[in-house]
């Protein structure tokens, strides 16, 4: 069994390699969007990953907790069943910055994501699916925390 030093150590070393081939850098670098993470709200999130205003979407699913215990690791996930999906985002309105999470897609990924958010305050979160012609369709729900986790 391998301990999770050595794990990190070898993912360390694939990544090198990949660097090396000049595979890898690029594409991270491209899939990364600065003023989309730097955002302070949902709106300019949107606008910084060329999204047009966004549409509520029964297609679209948003999970998480009715309330959190401790707003430092909150669980939420994104879904949806649509063809022709550009990203997936997840969105926390009254985070410092609203935009938590991008997933890049092809028809070819299932669209069901999870991940972990701090969040600072009990907020709306937000499920965005940004479609092939920049459409975004969302899905909202509330998450009430209820300790602090965004240096509170």
């Amino acid at each position: 069994m391998q301990t999770r030093r050595e794990t990190l150590k070898q993912s360390a070393l694939v990544a090198g390699l990949l660097a090396s081939t000049g595979l890898f850098p690029q594409y991270a670098h491209a899939a990364f969007n600065k003023t989309a993470f730097e955002a302070k709200n949902v709106a300019d999130a949107l606008k910084a990953l060329g999204a047009g205003a966004p549409v509520e979407s029964k297609d679209v699913t948003i999970t998480g907790p009715d309330i959190a215990e401790n707003g430092a690791v909150v669980p939420l996930g994104v879904s949806t069943s649509l063809a022709g999906v550009k990203q997936m985002l997840i969105l926390v309105e009254k985070n410092p910055t609203a935009l938590v999470a991008v997933f890049n897609m092809t028809d070819s990924v299932d669209a069901n994501f999870a991940t972990r958010s701090k969040m600072g305050q009990s907020s709306d979160v937000y499920a965005v699916a940004v479609m092939a012609d920049g459409k975004a369709l969302y899905a909202k729900k509330e998450v009430k925390v209820t300790l602090g986790g965004c240096g509170g």
